[in-house]
């Protein structure tokens, strides 16, 4: 498949999600190194851990090091266990601020520079809005009153953070914060820095469609990823062999429900707080997972043009916009990097 650097092409010929496929093409043998594998249930996902290293003790020790570091950021940032740090956070909303820990402070952080990066695009202050829609449980369509309502707690510039006290304050009562769009990509970097110090050589951290690699395969350069058809299960479009890279895509397909015609999904606009419609699939591939995890949702909802715009602007970052229409628009420095199964 040969793609030029930006370009537009009808979504029967490419659309995106992720697959990891081990396998890539053959280079001269390196070291002697073994591939390890195993996969658990963390943060409301599968996650599969992947390590490459001199030996199987030091392969499950590697990968045994990554399911933990999960485990320990799921108990701090986990919106779903009312003992997790950010339920106490939104728990005390409109009456006093929470001392975090560093980990938690740094991801809220990083959050709220990746909203001020996309405009408001990416959010995680979003969550009365999405609980009014309820995509999954009871599939509601709320009014617009309903909605204007909301505007007040769904405010990310309001959240107050203080770096020296180590403490965050949502000032509303009702306001609640949800990492849930950026976590999965943040627990990536921090599982594979921990596989690292335990002596792999190289891996993959996968939670769901949020993939982060380091190091090579042995005997092979990169990791492979390969990358489905959104609305075809099952189908492989293309790949993307990965080098020290993460990978993540927000879609309309992943949670959705339909109502005479209509497709509302999860994904939704923090000015109009409906669902963003510019978009299809955004696919972004970035050093870290914490960047590719927050800009594909910030960009779904910048749309094609802004999305891509952004994304030309900051070193390291690629992306692939599938619009409404099905037209797909290809960062400059993805030229020659996708190709077929």
């Amino acid at each position: 498949m040969k793609i030029p650097p930006i370009c537009t092409i009808p979504i029967t010929m490419l659309c995106f999600t992720m697959i990891l496929v081990v396998g890539c093409v053959a280079v001269p043998p390196a070291s002697q190194s073994i591939v390890s594998k195993r996969t658990q249930m963390h943060m409301g996902t599968l996650v599969t851990v992947t390590a490459v290293a001199s030996d199987k003790s030091m392969g499950d020790q590697a990968m045994q090091a990554a399911f933990d570091e999960i485990k320990r950021l799921e108990r701090l940032l986990s919106t779903w266990r009312p003992d997790s740090e950010l339920s106490h956070v939104n728990a005390a909303a409109g009456r006093q601020p929470v001392q975090v820990s560093r980990e938690t402070l740094d991801l809220v952080v990083r959050s709220l520079e990746m909203a001020q990066l996309t405009h408001g695009g990416f959010n995680i202050a979003l969550g009365p809005a999405i609980d009014a829609w309820s995509v999954i449980d009871r599939q509601r369509i709320p009014d617009e009153r309903e909605l204007q309502q909301l505007k007040p707690l769904v405010d990310w510039t309001s959240i107050q953070v203080n770096k020296e006290a180590r403490t965050i304050y949502l000032p509303h009562e009702g306001m609640r914060i949800d990492v849930g769009g950026v976590g999965k990509g943040y627990a990536a970097d921090r599982a594979v820095g921990e596989m690292k110090r335990a002596g792999a050589r190289g891996g993959v951290v996968a939670l769901s469609g949020d993939i982060k690699t380091f190091g090579v395969l042995p005997d092979r350069y990169r990791f492979p990823v390969g990358i489905r058809h959104p609305r075809e299960e099952g189908a492989l479009i293309a790949m993307i062999d990965l080098n020290d890279e993460a990978i993540s895509t927000a879609g309309d397909y992943e949670r959705f429900f339909e109502r005479d015609g209509v497709r509302y999904h999860h994904i939704l606009d923090p000015q109009t707080l409906q669902p963003a419609r510019a978009c299809q699939s955004v696919t972004v591939i970035a050093k870290e997972g914490t960047m590719a995890d927050g800009l594909d949702t910030g960009i779904f909802v910048l749309g094609p043009e802004q999305g891509m715009a952004l994304v030309e602007s900051l070193p390291g970052v690629e992306a692939i916009i599938i619009d409404q229409e099905g037209k797909i628009t290809v960062s400059s420095g993805l030229h020659g990097r996708l190709h077929e199964p």
